[in-house]
């Protein structure tokens, strides 16, 4: 087993009891609740007349099901506006922090918490949402969670878990220019596959990593889970501390030092054992898009859809499987591949410099006649950050639209929904049939700079090209 990593001590730290079965009782740091997990957790609590154990260590936001054009209350949709009484109704009762619409510090869990400098080095942080993962580009254990343990956490702040392992995910040298860390991550699923690291969590580092700034490294934890790690993280730095510094949460001025000698101390040991490591070369990465079912396949765009022939065995059905839902046939070039709406936003993909990694695209150009594009900010920290760089105006005069913060067309819990077969360029995590919003709608991942270039273009590109 590993030992003198980041997640061995962060683990020791909080473990609060050894279970019978193996498993441990970890204290939960930091507990983050939305609209959409938490309804039935609440109740399960009312069911046993049980308080909310740490309400000072919850926060709430709201985000999945909340529209983008307009955001006036009530909602159009029902449904979504009894989602969000109910959580308003649940965080007054119980003395929870709601960062609710309008309130300035809303949008997306796992952009808010970070931005509010809620998320820190060592921690613990567990959400009912998969892409909990994110927060470990900060040197913390997160881990997304079920229901019913968004009501264990309520009720006893503490999750009973079982130790991972940990696999070092190495990376040399440095991404070459048009490569995010998007394209990173998705290389890194492509290469290992989509259930490579069961039972594993993913320390990314190496050069490649130690320059990232943080809201890159949120992106590559942030689809750890996507490549079956229950979390990934990255070591604290100076880096991490600069990012923090003088945020709304963050250790106060007087007390500042400490929280990052603290901090600085719980990076794996230069001595530290893993269960397993894996080496990358960023050099060699290109732009990557997803031309299937599944996040872990992509390629990269220069390349061509493969051919079952050349896959390993075991990957040749779900193969067969995208070759039909996507109608793209093997062998065919992504690049050129046409599309009809494309997404810029999400967990993933919606902070500031995602915005402007777009925007730098889009500026002086114009999307592609028939091609509906649009921009979703991550938080009303991001909007506001966007609008002060004229980011906005930017997107409008490229003939995108500019919407209000939300999780929007990653997932079909709003009004932003793909219509029967359209094709979406995506910023955001998964490519599931289904995923936004149509039974028949496909889904391409890539960076936010890529989804722009497809907008101007009508269809996949290689943003490297645009001059």
């Amino acid at each position: 087993m590993s030992s003198g990593t980041l997640y061995d001590k962060v683990w020791d730290l909080h473990r609060v009891a050894d279970l019978p079965g193996g498993a441990t009782q970890l204290f939960i740091g930091l507990h983050l609740i939305h609209e959409v997990t938490s309804p039935q957790a609440f109740a399960a609590l009312d069911d046993k007349g049980l308080p909310v154990r740490c309400p000072e260590r919850t926060v709430a936001t709201v985000d999945h099901i909340v529209p983008t054009i307009s955001q006036e209350r009530p909602f159009a949709d029902p449904l979504a506006e009894e989602m969000l009484s109910t959580l308003e109704r649940n965080c007054a009762r119980h003395g929870i922090t709601l960062n609710g619409l309008g309130s300035g510090r809303q949008g997306i869990v796992h952009v808010i918490a970070p931005e509010l400098g809620l998320t820190q080095p060592g921690m613990t942080v567990a959400c009912g949402d998969s892409h909990t993962s994110t927060h470990g580009a900060f040197g913390a254990i997160a881990f997304g969670i079920g229901t019913s343990q968004v009501r264990d956490v309520l009720a006893s702040q503490s999750l009973a878990m079982n130790k991972l392992k940990v696999r070092r995910i190495w990376v040399e040298n440095h991404l070459t220019d048009g490569v995010f860390a998007k394209d990173l991550i998705l290389h890194v699923i492509r290469t290992l596959g989509v259930k490579a690291g069961v039972g594993y969590a993913y320390e990314f580092a190496g050069p490649a990593i130690e320059v990232l700034s943080m809201e890159e490294r949120m992106t590559l934890c942030n689809m750890a889970i996507e490549g079956g790690a229950r979390c990934g993280y990255v070591n604290p730095d100076q880096i991490t501390f600069d990012y923090l510094k003088g945020r709304a949460e963050a250790p106060s001025a007087e007390i500042w030092e400490r929280a990052v000698a603290w901090w600085s101390s719980l990076a794996s040991n230069a001595d530290a054992s893993f269960d397993d490591e894996v080496c990358f070369d960023a050099a060699a990465i290109a732009p990557t898009v997803t031309w299937g079912i599944t996040p872990g396949q992509g390629i990269g765009v220069d390349e061509r859809v493969p051919i079952s022939e050349q896959l390993d065995p075991a990957d040749r059905p779900i193969a067969e499987e995208a070759y039909r839902y996507m109608d793209l046939a093997p062998g065919q070039p992504i690049a050129g591949v046409p599309v009809d709406v494309c997404f810029i936003g999400s967990c993933t993909n919606g902070r500031l410099s995602d915005l402007q990694a777009a925007a730098a695209v889009a500026r002086g150009r114009h999307v592609a006649d028939g091609i509906k594009a649009f921009v979703v900010p991550g938080s009303e920290q991001v909007a506001r950050a966007a609008i002060k760089e004229g980011l906005d105006q930017i997107f409008r005069d490229a003939g995108f639209e500019w919407r209000e913060p939300g999780c929007s067309m990653c997932l079909a819990m709003n009004p932003d929904r793909l219509e029967g077969s359209q094709i979406s360029a995506s910023s955001s995590n998964r490519n599931f049939k289904g995923r936004q919003g149509s039974a028949s709608g496909r889904t391409l991942l890539m960076s936010p700079a890529m989804v722009a270039a497809a907008a101007i273009a009508g269809r996949v590109s290689d943003v490297r090209q645009l001059s």
